[in-house]
């Protein structure tokens, strides 16, 4: 629905970037009441509260163990299930069925847990899951009908109820949220005046800095590798590498709406003549939008409104779906986008006219948003659009409109523009110009560095502000050796420098330098985690992500892990947002999952993990969870260690799933080297009846396991990893997560911040 505007949050700065190499300098975008199968009763999902009384294991005639009931999880529920939104298929989220007209006056909210509940138009009273949340928390802000003031308190209450189910479910477990120092070379002036912080990384800052080195250049050091995907970081992934995100922004600009160093969305007044917002009777949105008639590229050729629209027509059909291996759908909010999307140059396909897009003279375009995405919370983000030239998404095809929307020209819809795209998404010359303040001189994929220069048309930021720094180098940094690279003058910048050791040993240098060297600090806006694929292997059960919580000691892995230079959250949240403060204001209870190796074993036993290999009693080793033949999907059956030694065993006709965790973890990085003895070799984990299996690579690799899709090239092919360590970032002007807790089959692959599937979140169709 509104992917449009998850695209601009991660152009503008994100991310809500969900994934960065932890312990890596560099700042970076994703409860219940088990809901029980099929009831009978038509289109109901009927929720139950957890039995918190103790299960009796003891075998009362036979040596299996009498279990609790067995509650499958949303992806064994859904699993050969069609899901249609009209009520056609099986299945739909209970959002898509109610949510659109959802009131925050029509929820309640369990004291006890602080869970919330709807009472639905059909009479029935439904537990909210994550996609319900996320949605309503941008789309449902009305105040009318409510005893709130403000969108702000109704965003706020929808936010805390998303908050409590999440760390309720806990997708990733929270590790560590750390201070974030930045450190100089001191000839980089402007650093104090024009400092950093979470949502304004030294990409964003240094057009602000000037250089007194003798080259008049700065050098960024990142231990990030990048990948050259500059042009579009997101390019065939669903999030985008911090190096190269950073290499992004500095050669993106002319935003029509953008992110400011406080974190929030402002008209750039620098490009932006007028914006007009017209609320339409059939409760659609038009934004006009009208560009100064002064943008030039880099080359010195105008920037017009076509230029504004390249990027999201070409990424809104088949031929950019082809290229990038993964749904173009950067218009989804706009009216008309279902009929283009499917067009593909034939007769027949769907609409060859984008309806909702208007090219309304060579400095003015408009945009309509659907009825179901307006009002929205972020609505100023409908109308950030970026100019890229003609030839980096259309190359010879271009944009026309004869009065009722735009469309491509004939020769855009050929094999040949797939080519196109997949070659310019990875350029990283000056063949094509650039818009942003600086441009890629060039780019070395042996040693993963980049050399930018000055863009000397560019008009400025939302400051007016022009970049004086000619040269900036962007430089693979090893994480070990960073400070002796700075002090020989290697490196000019390392951002967010964190942990313990290397954080003391940084402001102990720069302390010591003789004002050689300065830094500043801010804290961090995300932190590192223990992240899930949690819709595979043990860890999609909730009890076995909540399990490992309480075995681990998290208060000490993050005292360990930053020296003392930061501490522990309890879930995706920044403890400086407003948000937040008005979530605690608002009474928001929070588990913070205490170590203790009896609640694991206590929560492990009621999610039935009570057996051994052969379907007995469980009395020592690994532990073995019983899955019903009805529900165990392929997966299920194939689950194994990465070693073999221990596999999902087959009793009868059901099925036996060891509690075996396969960690991929990330090399050179302190972070997974903790992780060794707070998670691997944790006695409180071996006790419980868990068993870890490490293995450490890569990040590409890892993200690639992780997603289950060769984005990078790496995937094996076949399941394996369940754990992952890396980090997040809620550095982004929005705090959206709409879509990223979907569970349209559609939408899941692309979108899923978690892989995560919320039962309170379907609605049976019949």
């Amino acid at each position: 629905m509104k992917k449009m505007s998850k695209l601009l949050a991660l152009m503008l700065a994100l991310v809500m970037v969900l994934a960065l190499f932890a312990g890596c300098n560099n700042t970076p975008t994703e409860t219940t009441k088990p809901a029980t199968p099929d009831t009978g009763k038509q289109g109901e999902t009927t929720a139950a509260p957890i039995d918190t009384t103790p299960v009796d294991t003891t075998p009362a005639t036979t040596e299996e163990p009498a279990p609790p009931e067995y509650v499958p999880t949303a992806a064994q529920m859904v699993a050969g299930k069609t899901y249609d939104e009209n009520g056609e298929g099986d299945y739909q989220s209970l959002y898509s069925k109610f949510g659109k007209e959802a009131s925050i006056a029509d929820v309640e909210e369990d004291p006890e847990t602080g869970l919330a509940y709807y009472n639905a138009p059909d009479g029935n009273q439904y537990e909210l899951g994550l996609d319900f949340l996320t949605m309503a928390m941008v789309y449902n802000t009305s105040t009318e009908g409510t005893d709130f003031a403000t969108e702000d308190e109704v965003y706020a209450e929808w936010w805390k109820f998303y908050i409590t189910r999440w760390n309720h479910l806990l997708p990733e477990i929270p590790l560590y949220s750390n201070e974030y120092y930045d450190v100089y070379n001191a000839k980089i002036k402007g650093v104090e005046e024009h400092p950093t912080n979470p949502f304004w990384s030294p990409a964003s800052a240094l057009i602000d800095w000037s250089s007194e080195k003798e080259d008049g250049s700065f050098i960024m050091g990142s231990s990030t590798d990048l990948s050259g995907k500059f042009r579009y970081s997101s390019f065939g992934s669903s999030s985008p590498g911090s190096s190269d995100n950073d290499v992004y922004n500095l050669i993106t600009g002319l935003e029509t709406v953008v992110t400011t160093k406080e974190g929030g969305y402002e008209v750039n007044p620098t490009v932006t003549k007028d914006l007009q917002v017209t609320e339409n009777e059939d409760g659609t949105a038009t934004f006009t939008i009208t560009i100064y008639d002064d943008l030039k590229f880099s080359d010195g050729s105008p920037v017009t409104a076509k230029n504004y629209l390249y990027f999201p027509m070409a990424f809104s059909t088949p031929i950019a779906t082809e290229a990038a291996s993964r749904d173009a759908r950067s218009m989804l909010s706009y009216v008309g986008f279902e009929d283009f999307d499917t067009y593909d140059g034939t007769e027949g396909s769907g609409s060859k006219v984008m309806t909702g897009v208007r090219l309304l003279g060579d400095y003015q375009f408009a945009v309509t948003v659907k009825d179901d995405y307006y009002p929205y919370f972020y609505a100023i983000a409908y109308a950030a659009f970026s100019p890229t030239h003609q030839a980096l998404w259309a190359g010879e095809a271009d944009i026309a409109d004869d009065g009722e929307g735009c469309y491509w020209t004939d020769n855009f819809y050929t094999p040949e523009q797939v080519e196109l795209i997949k070659k310019n998404a990875a350029n990283t010359d000056n063949s094509i110009p650039y818009a942003g303040p600086y441009t890629v001189e060039s780019y070395d994929a042996g040693d993963k560095s980049a050399v930018l220069k000055l863009n000397p048309e560019f008009k400025g930021n939302y400051e007016g502000t022009k970049p004086s720094i000619e040269t900036v180098v962007y430089k693979k940094i090893i994480s070990e050796t960073q400070l002796d690279d700075l002090k020989a003058g290697g490196v000019d910048c390392l951002a967010a420098i964190t942990g313990g050791a290397p954080t003391k040993e940084a402001i102990s240098m720069a302390d010591e330098s003789n004002g050689a060297f300065v830094y500043t600090h801010y804290s961090r806006a995300g932190y590192g985690k223990m992240g899930f694929r949690a819709d595979y292997g043990p860890v999609q059960f909730t009890e076995v992500r909540q399990a490992i919580a309480f075995c681990m000691d998290r208060a000490t892995f993050a005292k360990d892990f930053t020296g003392g230079y930061g501490g522990v959250v309890d879930g995706p949240y920044y403890t400086g947002s407003w948000m937040y403060k008005a979530a605690t204001a608002q009474g928001m209870l929070l588990d913070a999952y205490d170590t203790s190796v009896d609640s694991a074993i206590a929560v492990l036993e009621e999610g039935g993990w009570i057996y051994n290999a052969e379907g007995g009693e469980y009395t020592e080793g690994v532990r073995y969870k019983k899955i019903p033949a009805e529900y165990a999907t392929e997966n299920d059956i194939n689950y194994k260690s990465m070693d073999g030694a221990y596999t999902t065993t087959k009793v009868g006709d059901d099925y036996y799933m060891p509690l075996v965790l396969n960690w991929f973890g990330t090399v050179d990085n302190e972070f997974s080297d903790l992780l060794v003895t707070g998670f691997e070799t944790n006695d409180n984990i071996n006790n419980a009846g868990f068993k870890v299996y490490k293995n450490l690579g890569d990040f590409a690799p890892m993200l690639d396991e992780l997603y289950q899709q060769q984005v990078y090239g790496f995937y094996s092919g076949t399941p394996l990893y369940c754990v992952f360590n890396f980090a997040t970032g809620f550095n982004s002007a929005t705090y959206d997560y709409s879509f990223n807790m979907t569970i349209d089959p559609a939408m899941y692959d692309d979108y899923s911040a978690y892989y995560i599937k919320d039962a309170a979140d379907i609605y049976w169709n019949n």
